[in-house]
């Protein structure tokens, strides 16, 4: 049985479309978000479904790079207002707001690199999902907001990630405003890595995907690990740190390889791929 099997039978009854998809191909997975017609909220059993699959990529080290992508007109909307609405309880809340957030950091702890490939609306915690995305290719027709606090909600859980991507006041006036920021603007801001026309995102995702690919996954691996970690020090024990990850870092097999590949002038062939 296939994992988009899988997921179909246990994320959705025999009638309904799974809300999430994925496909595996050439150590790719895709995650697909597949709630269109509700513009891809994350809603509580989006955010299992996606927690699921995340556990299990990070554990197979097949896979060497995770797309994140959506169906419909829509990236993602952010939380389900309509599901949170039907139990108006904090603790509901505090819990749902926990899960969601444990989500987006298993993001950031896996070993992949994680790409958003947004065709779409991103605003909320679609916002933040974006953010919380190692890297991230929009189409030219994407757009984006942090819009809670125009419901009277400042999205606070969106903040922590966009603060992460854009300078202060740049994510001050999409927190405070709800206004939305177009493809253009987030790549000068830094929300994004590259925009493209519509038609050309497939390609310039795999266009990304391929350039991963082609290096050693133990230098990705724990280069993503050392980068992240690293931003949380002050600089001198940073600077420790990194000395410490590249002394080991030269001592994997796939160092020794690259390296001789490179004074031989010959391609490098990884150890580990």
């Amino acid at each position: 049985m296939s994992a988009m099997t899988e997921l179909t039978l246990t994320q959705s009854s025999v009638t309904e479309e799974p809300i999430l998809l994925r496909e595996d191909q050439g150590g790719i997975a895709t995650l697909t978000l597949n709630r269109p017609k509700q513009y891809n909220a994350l809603s509580k059993a989006m955010l299992t479904a996606l927690q699921t699959e995340l556990d299990r990529i990070g554990a197979d080290s097949s896979i060497r790079v995770v797309v994140i992508a959506a169906t419909g007109k829509a990236f993602s909307a952010g939380h389900d207002l309509k599901e949170m609405r039907a139990t108006p309880d904090q603790a509901y809340y505090t819990a749902l707001f926990k899960q969601c957030s444990r989500m987006m950091l298993t993001i950031t702890s896996l070993p992949q690199p994680v790409i958003a490939k947004v065709q779409g609306l991103a605003t909320a915690a679609g916002c933040q999902l974006v953010a919380a995305c190692d890297l991230a290719v929009a189409a030219d027709t994407a757009r984006f907001a942090t819009s809670g606090i125009n419901v009277g909600l400042f999205c606070a859980t969106p903040a922590v990630a966009v603060s992460r991507n854009l300078s202060r006041k740049q994510a001050l006036e999409l927190l405070l405003t709800g206004e939305f920021m177009d493809a253009r603007a987030a790549l000068q801001h830094g929300l994004i890595n590259r925009v493209v026309p519509a038609e050309e995102l497939d390609a310039a995702v795999q266009a990304l995907v391929e350039a991963i690919v082609a290096k050693s996954s133990v230098a990705v691996s724990l280069g993503k690990q050392m980068f992240y970690k690293q931003l949380e020090m002050g600089l001198e024990a940073a600077y420790q740190y990194a000395s410490e990850v590249m002394a080991c870092n030269m001592m994997a097999e796939d160092a020794s390889e690259g390296i001789d590949a490179f004074m031989q002038k010959r391609p490098a062939v990884w150890r580990h791929r």
